[in-house]
C-alpha cells in the first residue's frame, strides 16, 4: 500500500504499533521526494489543491455525490487503510463508528485554511476496494462560506483508459500526473485483494501518505478514483507489493506500478442527509 505515515515526534511511538504493513517514511525518503517533487513538471491546469485534506497519516479529499444537497454534512473521502483504528480485515466492514478524527482543509495552492472535524466513519472497508467515508460536523455550505472551497465531484460512470488524471496528495501537498492504463480484474496484496482496480501509467510514482489521495479527471475534474497502492520492489502478492490476478487466475508482477480504487460505485450507496445507505439500489459496496 502507499503507506500511511505518522508525524516525526510519534513514529518512536507508534512504529510497530500499528498492523502491518504499515510503517513511518524514513527521513531519507523524505528528503527524496522534496528533491523529486521539484523536478517534477506542473499538473493539469484543471487540477488543484482546492478540497483536498491532509490526515495524520494520509491524503483524503472532500468529496458530494451529485444529489447531494448544500445543507448535507460533508464526506471526507480516504482509504481504509488509513483508518485510525488499523486495517480493516479481509471481509470487515467499518459502518457508523463515532470518531473525531481532523482534517486539514487545502485551498487551490496547497495552503491549510482550515480544519474539519469528522463525527463518525460513515463507512470503511479494505474488502473488494480500499477506502473509508468520513461524516463530518459541516455541511457543504457551511465549508464553501467559510473558506470559499467546494467539495470534488464523484464521477458516477466507470472511467476509461487513457483517461489523463491527477492524483492530488493532501499530505505531500503534491500532484502526480499520468494516465489510466487499464484495470485490473484482481488486484492481491498480503490478506487483501480488490476487485476492478485502476493500473496508472507509470509516470504516477506515488509513495508513502499518498494514499487516500483522490484521483481526478483532467478533464472532468471529477473524482474517478482514490490512489491506495504499488509494487515497490517486485515481490509477488506481499504487503506493499501487489500482483494482478486475471480472469483466469494468471499472476503479474509489475514493479514500480501503482494502483487506485474505482469510486463511481459508491455513487448509488449515498442517500440524503450523506447517509450511507447500503440497501439503495445499485449500491454493490461490501456489506457488514
Amino acid at each position: 500500500m502507499n503507506k500511511p505515515l505518522v508525524g516525526a515526534f510519534l513514529a518512536a511511538l507508534l512504529l510497530g504499533a500499528g498492523a502491518a504493513p504499515v510503517v513511518a517514511a524514513e527521513p531519507a525518503q523524505q528528503v527524496q521526494t522534496q528533491e523529486t517533487a521539484s523536478k517534477a513538471g506542473p499538473a493539469a491546469k484543471a487540477v488543484t489543491f482546492a478540497g483536498t485534506v491532509a490526515l495524520s497519516n494520509c491524503s483524503g479529499s472532500v468529496v458530494r455525490s451529485p444529489d447531494s444537497a448544500p445543507t448535507d454534512p460533508a464526506l471526507v473521502l480516504s482509504n481504509g487503510h488509513c483508518l485510525e483504528s488499523g486495517f480493516p480485515g479481509p471481509g470487515e466492514v467499518v459502518v457508523d463508528q463515532p470518531s473525531s478524527r481532523t482534517f486539514t482543509l487545502l485551498n487551490a495552492s496547497g495552503d491549510g485554511v482550515g480544519t474539519l472535524k469528522a463525527s463518525k466513519i460513515a463507512y470503511g472497508t479494505m474488502t473488494d476496494t480500499d477506502l473509508s467515508l468520513y461524516e463530518t460536523t459541516s455541511t457543504y455550505q457551511q465549508i464553501e462560506d467559510s473558506y470559499g472551497i467546494q467539495a470534488l465531484e464523484l464521477e458516477t460512470a466507470h472511467p476509461t483508459a487513457g483517461t489523463a488524471i491527477t492524483v492530488a496528495s493532501g499530505y505531500w501537498k503534491r500532484t502526480y500526473s499520468c494516465d489510466i492504463d487499464g484495470f485490473v480484474h484482481q488486484l492481491k496484496e498480503g490478506r487483501w485483494t480488490w476487485k476492478d482496480s485502476v493500473r496508472y501509467t507509470p509516470e504516477c510514482q506515488t509513495i508513502g501518505g499518498t494514499s487516500g489521495s483522490p484521483v481526478i479527471d483532467d478533464a472532468t475534474g471529477k473524482v474517478v478514483a482514490v490512489n491506495n497502492t504499488g509494487n515497490e520492489s517486485g515481490q509477488e502478492c506481499t504487503d506493499n507489493n501487489p500482483c494482478e490476478v486475471d480472469e483466469n487466475g494468471e499472476v503479474t508482477v509489475r514493479e514500480g506500478i501503482n494502483y487506485a480504487q474505482q469510486t463511481y460505485n459508491m455513487v448509488p450507496c449515498i442517500g440524503a442527509g450523506s447517509k450511507i445507505d447500503l440497501n439503495r439500489e445499485g449500491c454493490a459496496l461490501p456489506k457488514p
